[in-house]
């Protein structure tokens, strides 16, 4: 586990280690963590983030860093890793305590309406009000299932880290969600040529992505599903695909296959918290409230009737449970602040 308080300087994050009772603890580092720190920095309340993996950013770091994302307001498009680092920097403007490396491993309210949150290394966080903000919970890959056995396989990707790799590379693409749609058309002008693979003719992606994908120079291959490879010197060189209902196959000669099945996701410790849970989320009232007083949730892991999930719909979350938990701590404080464009003088101090 790693303790941190982080300041832009402009050149970088300075970094010194820090440890006390906060007013809002903020369990998950992911892009709808970083906006709520911020927004909780703007009603001046102090703040800590306590995230599990060794980096800030959420899914949107570890799997998607060169995916550009199109649901955020402002941004036409605009990479995962830029975004992250722009909330970073957001963020950083009031002084955040970061703590990385630690999961939560339970949470406690005491009759004093302090909540305790001890951390599988044992450290203990002491906090007014809690918000998570852990996206899915824990995640891993669906792994590609075909009729040989394919461990040690090196160009096999479920995760992009590099666009760069796949240069002038036969990229094929199995998947059909957003992921797998905003990938065909990320790499349709880097990679040599692009494939992709989904088991239904439709596509679960936003509409104006799949008619891009459409238009640009994507081969589409549906309803297939991918049953057996060809593996030389531990990289795979074909893949026999075969149409969903019939005998028909077709055999794709790659350079790289690119797996968007999606993820197993799990709450982990969360679902041990006395919480009122529903399909693996958080329930939540129209104030990010739970069934336990001062702790509060948003983004992905809050539910309620009517719930998208969409960044941008954590975005507009996080100032709700932020100032609501304002206005539990401190009752006179107000839980409609004004418009952060009059707020102008509270970043002349940060």
């Amino acid at each position: 586990m790693i303790i941190y308080e982080f300041l832009w300087t402009g050149g970088g994050i300075v970094l010194t280690e820090k440890q006390n009772l906060f007013d809002i603890t903020i369990i998950g580092g992911g892009p709808v963590g970083l906006f709520t720190a911020f927004y909780a920095g703007m009603r001046q309340m102090k703040v800590k983030i306590i995230e599990s993996l060794p980096q800030l950013g959420g899914q949107l770091s570890t799997l998607y860093p060169e995916k550009e994302i199109f649901d955020v307001a402002g941004f036409p498009k605009i990479k995962a890793k830029e975004l992250v680092n722009n909330l970073v920097k957001q963020a950083a403007q009031f002084k955040p305590e970061i703590v990385l490396d630690e999961t939560i491993a339970t949470l406690n309210r005491h009759e004093d309406g302090i909540i305790e949150l001890i951390g599988q290394s044992g450290q203990i966080h002491q906090t007014k009000t809690v918000v998570i903000t852990a996206g899915v919970g824990a995640f891993s890959p669906r792994p590609l299932k075909v009729d040989q056995k394919i461990e040690g396989i090196t160009n096999i990707h479920y995760y992009v880290q590099d666009v760069s790799v796949f240069k002038g590379k036969q990229v094929v693409i199995l998947g059909g969600g957003d992921s797998a749609v905003d990938w065909a058309n990320t790499l349709a002008s880097i990679a040599k040529d692009v494939t992709i693979v989904h088991r239904r003719n439709e596509f679960r992606a936003h509409e104006t992505s799949v008619e891009a994908m459409k238009k640009a120079a994507v081969h589409i291959k549906t309803p297939f599903t991918a049953k057996s490879v060809s593996v030389k010197e531990n990289k795979i060189n074909e893949l026999a695909i075969q149409m969903v209902k019939g005998d028909h196959e077709e055999t794709l000669s790659l350079d790289d296959l690119v797996v968007n099945y999606g993820f197993v996701s799990a709450l982990g410790p969360i679902k041990d918290w006395n919480l009122q849970l529903e399909k693996n989320a958080i329930l939540v009232n129209s104030k990010m409230e739970t069934n336990i007083p001062g702790v509060y949730a948003a983004g992905d892991i809050a539910s309620y009737p009517g719930k998208v999930k969409l960044i941008a719909t954590g975005f507009g979350e996080a100032p709700t449970a932020v100032n609501n938990a304002k206005h539990y701590i401190d009752p006179s404080a107000r839980a409609q602040p004004v418009h952060s464009s009059s707020a102008g003088d509270l970043f002349a101090n940060a």
